[in-house]
């Protein structure tokens, strides 16, 4: 059964300006910059440069007013901005786009990838062309690290079904070992095991530290992994040196060959502050990361167009249409750059906030000093909601006197001590850390003592606690911390 009614509701919607604001505040500084061009590019009433005093104010509703009495008198004839047919080119536009919507763009890589790397080599071999094409699928199975995850059965079915090549285990098997020989070092093998023994095979072997740690990764393989020494020198009879000399080989072998030919065809990222903090006199100043950011005005040449048609006593439907599109992007400059000075404004003063609320340990950079922070605390400060400064610490850097930091290091949870003093979290990983950094590693702390020594110092946390922590730290348990 239909129904018709009339009800009465209380909506709170975000204006576009609103949307634009908070999708500018978290932008970090180089992505801004990048904003900032293309807003430039598709908006021609945007210009680069200040304002001038006789520009018309940010706020003005009415385009009717002219800038001064000369300007006035200049010839202008508003036909020459449109089309002969008299239809606009916005009207050949089309957007099926939400504003909403954000665009997501996939940069172009040069350079040759992992894989290729190892064709090219590959292609150096001696093959008859049903291995070549075998040599391929396998180079083309292996994964970012170098590994050959899949079994060789698996890859012969594919061969047969995908590629019409009927092969063996064996023959695949063979192919694999010459892929095994390729540069860098321990590419196409099955596990860490195999990796590891394919690049020590390939050291001098009259080396008694070379002939030990090959035993071991062929022999007590898992030992090693568990750092059982104990039972490796029982077992290879070896003495502490010995095997010291050994296991410092292993170590220096590479587990994931694939990611070195990887990180050598990467670039670097920079981290670009968005604030640089001194400290002068024991003040602290903040400044905003402006960068090659430019600034913004309205373009003269639309306002002088508005007014231009304003006192044209043309009223035509194209100048409307035309009007309207003018009108349009004038009103989108202005909300532009009125979005920018806020972003800016409000970054400045939730980064003062911090600093502020964080002033003991900016002042010497003790990680002690940090006091217990959550995003309310800076927003109760701001006066802005907690989505708004979640926004603005949300991938942004600041460069201070002790390094460059991410905003969102400074939060962190309260712990009550003893005292019933309300301590941060951070501060008590740094004292972990001392503990770890101080620990004998022949000998190194379990986690239920670092518990013990915690509580001796007034905190009380839990073992499990500590373990939690130790896991953030990237902290192994004891026994792989353990060394000769």
């Amino acid at each position: 059964m239909l129904k018709q009614s009339l009800q009465q509701k209380m909506l709170q919607k975000l204006s576009p300006q609103q949307i634009q604001l908070m999708k500018l505040l978290q932008l970090p500084t180089v992505s801004l910059e990048q904003r900032i061009k293309e807003e430039l590019e598709i908006n021609p009433a945007l210009d680069e440069g200040k304002e001038n005093d006789e520009e018309f104010e940010e706020k003005e509703e009415d385009y009717e007013e002219r800038d001064d009495a000369t300007e006035a008198q200049e010839d202008f004839d508003f036909s020459d901005y449109m089309d002969d047919d008299g239809t606009p080119d916005y009207k050949y536009n089309i957007s099926n786009h939400s504003k909403d919507d954000e665009e997501r763009q996939i940069p172009l890589s040069g350079g040759k990838t992992f894989h290729e790397r190892l064709e090219n080599q590959l292609s150096l071999q001696n093959l008859s062309d049903a291995e070549f094409k075998i040599g391929q699928h396998l180079i083309g199975s292996l994964d970012d690290s170098g590994y050959l995850r899949r079994e060789l059965s698996a890859i012969e079915d594919d061969l047969a079904f995908t590629q019409n090549i009927m092969t063996t285990e064996e023959e695949l098997l063979k192919v694999l070992r010459i892929i095994q020989q390729l540069d860098p070092a321990g590419v196409g093998a099955r596990d860490l095991q195999e990796c590891l023994l394919i690049q020590i095979h390939r050291k001098d072997r009259n080396k008694l530290s070379i002939v030990f740690a090959t035993h071991i990764l062929e022999e007590y393989f898992e030992e090693f992994t568990k750092k059982h020494y104990d039972k490796i020198k029982k077992n290879v009879e070896i003495s502490d040196e010995d095997l010291k000399a050994a296991i410092e080989e292993i170590l220096r072998l590479n587990p994931k060959p694939g990611n070195s030919m990887n990180e050598s065809a990467k670039s670097v990222q920079v981290v670009v502050p968005d604030f640089n903090m001194v400290i002068k006199d024991g003040n602290i100043e903040i400044t905003l990361n402006g960068r090659n950011a430019p600034e913004l005005k309205v373009s003269r040449e639309y306002k002088n167009m508005m007014q231009t048609y304003s006192e044209s006593k043309k009223t035509d439907k194209s100048q409307k249409e035309a009007l309207m599109f003018v009108k349009q992007k004038l009103d989108s400059a202005k909300w532009f750059i009125d979005a920018i000075k806020q972003r800016q404004g409000t970054l400045i003063n939730t980064m003062e906030a911090i600093a502020e609320y964080q002033k003991a340990y900016f002042l010497d950079g003790d990680e002690t000093n940090l006091r217990p922070m959550i995003l309310k605390d800076i927003a109760d400060m701001v006066h802005l909601d907690i989505s708004t400064v979640s926004r603005v610490v949300n991938s942004k850097y600041v460069s201070t006197p002790y390094g460059t930091f991410l905003l969102k290091s400074f939060f962190s949870e309260s712990l009550s001590t003893d005292s019933g003093e309300e301590v941060s979290t951070r501060e008590v990983k740094k004292i972990l850390q001392d503990f770890v950094d101080a620990e004998s590693k022949k000998k190194p702390i379990t986690d239920e003592k670092l518990s013990q020594l915690l509580r001796d110092k007034g905190y009380n946390i839990a073992r499990r606690t500590v373990a939690k922590y130790r896991e953030q730290l990237g902290i192994p348990v004891a026994r792989l911390r353990k060394e000769l």
